[in-house]
């Protein structure tokens, strides 16, 4: 429906898609949805609110600059002709392209307002992103992270700032518009142009942030905070005019602070700006819920933290819809189990619970989908096409699959990935050295995850023999 607009924010906001062949053209056409959803109520101009994209590929690829779509209908079209360019999922080159040219002037950036990173992820990159990431926020660039496969949780709650309950979501694909105003509310908080206010909220600690009132030359500023209603515990820092923004630590948690800021300037009076910010509770378990390594009847549970006050954890779970529900229990000093004997092809809701020592309990919930029996690629062949070219084909996988995934791993050269329809049981792999053993991996793709894969090793005559390829059965 109609989405109210938000004004008074300016700020310059990235887009980090993943354009890689690990992602469906399903997955992709749904993250477009997505980020337009997003900022749909936002007002775009060079003083408000500017947007553009980098793709995640082989190569990273700029898709527009900031400063070239500043109207609402513009930016709409121009994502919505967001093409997939394929390739490797090399996100840690994206990070460092995103660094050096799209935070630059050239490609349209303000030196002087907020920004903020959005990727977008299905938890996977062929590359180091810890190095260019920290880069980014050292920048002072705020980075949400939505992923919507099983990514490593303690490596990507890392990669977002902090914290991560606010900058990082897990969500399927599908259910990408649960999460939007969460993550647009949270993206006008940094961006929110003309006052005083709060970024990465912990439970000891917040990053204050306001307009550039002064200079090195023109004065400082002056922050007091203190406890609501605890004047006696006030505390002041000072910064130079250069600053816009300051982080106040050693707080006690689950508190709301009054916070003034007070520039001090030997040319002109500003008023104070003030601002209420309450730190979050401390920190609880389980905060995350990952279900991985799903098998027909089974599937891995694990969650984050794990911390020394829970004694242990209650993991209950059962089919959707149905009443049935068993019980496993975990020491506190685990953080993983595996749940078996369960039906094929059913979703599961799963929830784990931590005893504290004090006899406090906290829950977490998620879904969790079984694999169909039998989802296995079978019989994959290969024809000879001609130099460098082979046609692989294989027989359909059991159960409804939604496509077919062909991994072409080669000796030199780059790797590439082809996503096929469910009707196509056939792809042609190309620049194929001659010489070389190349291994290709056929996996079939299922509405909750992908099937069993069948890989099969190719062996290319050199070129000084007869035209063909040895097929080699993996051991």
């Amino acid at each position: 429906g109609p989405q109210p607009s938000i004004s008074n924010s300016e700020g310059d906001l990235l887009f980090l898609l993943d354009s890689s062949g690990s992602v469906s053209y399903y997955e992709f056409s749904r993250v477009k949805e997505f980020m337009w959803d997003l900022v749909r109520p936002f007002t775009f101009g060079p003083k408000d609110v500017q947007t553009s994209i980098i793709h995640i590929s082989t190569t990273p690829t700029m898709e527009f600059p900031f400063d070239r779509y500043l109207s609402s209908g513009t930016l709409q079209q121009a994502i919505r002709d967001t093409q997939q360019l394929m390739g490797d999922t090399n996100t840690g080159k994206a990070l460092s392209y995103a660094k050096e040219k799209l935070f630059s002037d050239e490609a349209g950036a303000r030196p002087d307002v907020p920004k903020v990173l959005v990727w977008v992820t299905d938890g996977f990159s062929t590359d180091d992103i810890s190095e260019p990431m920290q880069l980014l926020k050292d920048m002072g660039v705020t980075v949400f992270i939505v992923s919507t496969g099983r990514g490593n949780y303690l490596e990507l709650s890392a990669a977002a700032s902090q914290p991560p309950e606010k900058h990082l979501h897990f969500v399927d694909v599908d259910d990408l518009p649960i999460i939007t105003e969460e993550l647009r509310d949270a993206i006008r908080d940094v961006i929110q142009a003309n006052r005083l206010h709060a970024v990465d909220i912990t439970s000891s600690s917040f990053r204050l942030m306001w307009p550039e009132l002064l200079s090195q030359e023109t004065g400082y500023y002056t922050i007091e905070y203190a406890p609501r209603g605890d004047v006696a515990r006030k505390r002041t820092k000072q910064v130079s005019g250069a600053h816009t923004s300051l982080t106040l630590s050693n707080l006690a948690p689950e508190t709301t602070y009054e916070v003034a800021l007070i520039p001090e300037s030997n040319i002109h009076y500003f008023p104070p700006q003030t601002t209420r910010v309450t730190t979050l509770a401390e920190e609880i378990s389980p905060a995350q819920v990952l279900i991985s390594e799903s098998g027909p009847r089974s599937f891995h549970v694990s969650w984050a933290p794990t911390l020394e006050s829970v004694m242990g954890y209650q993991i209950l779970y059962g089919p959707l819809p149905g009443n049935s529900v068993k019980l496993l229990e975990v020491d506190g000093e685990h953080n993983s189990t595996v749940v078996e004997n369960l039906a094929p092809n059913t979703t599961y809701l799963v929830t784990v619970t931590a005893i504290y020592r004090s006899g406090k309990e906290k829950s977490l919930s998620a879904k969790a989908c079984t694999q169909e029996e039998g989802s296995k690629v079978r019989h994959l062949r290969f024809e000879d096409m001609g130099p460098n070219t082979l046609k692989a084909s294989w027989d359909s996988a059991d159960g409804k699959v939604l496509g077919y995934r062909v991994r072409c791993r080669r000796q030199t050269g780059p790797s590439s990935v082809i996503s096929v329809s469910p009707q196509i049981h056939s792809v042609l792999l190309t620049d194929l050295a001659s010489g070389t053993t190349n291994k290709v991996c056929v996996k079939p793709m299922y509405k909750n995850q992908a099937g069993k894969g069948l890989c099969r090793m190719v062996h290319m005559q050199p070129a000084t023999e007869a035209r063909g390829y040895k097929h080699r059965q993996r051991p």
